[in-house]
């Protein structure tokens, strides 16, 4: 993964929209040095006439190229119809961890003191979603049928990641499952990050049951958290943190896949960087969109690069915030900037750093 390649997944309504605001940042113009871009449409009424054959095509690719920046898609509410793409993706592409963190953005209030960054680690597959599902009997008799699982490798690639994401931004290991009430099931996530903990001895290790990791949540914000969780409580506990933070402008998802190194240590092999928001069609085509979450998500991509990449990496992401610290906003930040001009404001300070930074 050198930053060079990346595979566009477009998607619908205002998700393809702040999708080209962020695919402007990328060119080399801006960050001095040529992106490929690889596109495919997983547009809802492409995926319809394809029937998801886009959505595997795409998949394959990101395997491929090891980089890939998704637009929010429209998931259909009908049954038989094609559904979601992120769970196709998530496994073909061989995700084991999505990564969201809420982080402050200047100006705006953080809500119960969330002042320094929480990230959540999360199963990317099994658990909740895909599981087997039937109903027994009728009427009042009737009874309601759900087949989870969880596999060793994705709660080791969970409590890995999350100790080593730990080390990097000095943060605590905090919360994890329900493992007394389920020490089979949900136990096997704990005891995961308990080996985890033995290898990353100089990362603060705070273990709580997931009740408890939601009622202690605001009174530990005072100290940067990550998070490790199963899918399904990790996407609840998404939904709460990065609203803490006064807006989820600021934060990007990523999926992360792995692959078993020869000593048995993970080895990062695929990307997936998309915004936390969904499509909001009811903004599309008025140029009012906050860009910001799309275009910290291609930063991100390009943190896993060369040195030339990440440093157009920081310089992505300083711009993005010093220019909402400056008061260029867009309307739900409180401002009165279109999306296109964010985007321009981030473009500006964007080249003027990497110039002066090459001059230093």
């Amino acid at each position: 993964m050198d930053g060079r390649t990346i595979v566009v997944l477009e998607g619908d309504d205002t998700g393809q929209e702040l999708l080209e605001e962020a695919l402007r940042v990328l060119v080399a113009d801006v960050i001095g040095f040529d992106v490929r871009f690889e596109r495919f449409d997983l547009s809802l009424e492409n995926r319809r006439a394809t029937n998801n054959g886009i959505v595997h095509e795409a998949a394959a690719a990101v395997r491929k190229a090891g980089l890939g920046l998704k637009a929010a898609t429209i998931t259909p509410e009908v049954r038989d119809d094609v559904g979601s793409p992120n769970r196709l993706l998530r496994e073909e592409i061989g995700g084991r961890v999505i990564v969201r963190t809420g982080r402050r953005i200047p100006g705006v209030v953080p809500l119960g003191g969330a002042h320094h960054p929480i990230s959540i680690v999360r199963m990317a597959v099994g658990d909740a979603y895909g599981a087997k599902e039937w109903r027994e009997g009728e009427g009042d008799a009737e009874v309601a049928f759900r087949t989870e699982r969880i596999e060793r490798r994705i709660c080791r690639g969970v409590a890995e990641y999350a100790f080593r994401q730990a080390e990097q931004s000095h943060a605590k290991v905090f919360g994890g499952p329900k493992y007394t009430v389920s020490p089979t099931y949900e136990g096997m996530l704990k005891e995961e990050m308990d080996a985890a903990a033995g290898r990353h001895p100089d990362v603060r290790y705070d273990p709580q049951l997931i009740d408890a990791t939601f009622a202690l949540l605001i009174a530990s914000t005072g100290e940067p958290l990550v998070i490790p969780a199963l899918n399904r409580d990790g996407d609840i506990l998404s939904d709460l943190v990065l609203p803490l933070f006064g807006s989820i402008a600021g934060s990007e998802s990523m999926l992360i896949a792995f692959e078993d190194g020869p000593d048995g240590e993970l080895v990062t092999c695929a990307l997936m960087a998309e915004a936390a928001h969904g499509t909001a069609p009811s903004l599309k085509g008025k140029n009012v969109a906050n860009p910001m979450a799309m275009i910290l998500a291609g930063a991100a991509l390009l943190g896993h690069g060369g040195e030339q990449a990440r440093t157009a990496s920081r310089a992505i992401r300083e711009a993005s915030l010093e220019a909402v610290a400056d008061g260029i906003r867009t309307a739900d930040l409180g401002g009165h900037d279109s999306t296109s001009d964010f985007t321009d404001e981030v473009i500006r300070r964007t080249r003027s750093k990497l110039e002066v930074w090459a001059a230093l």
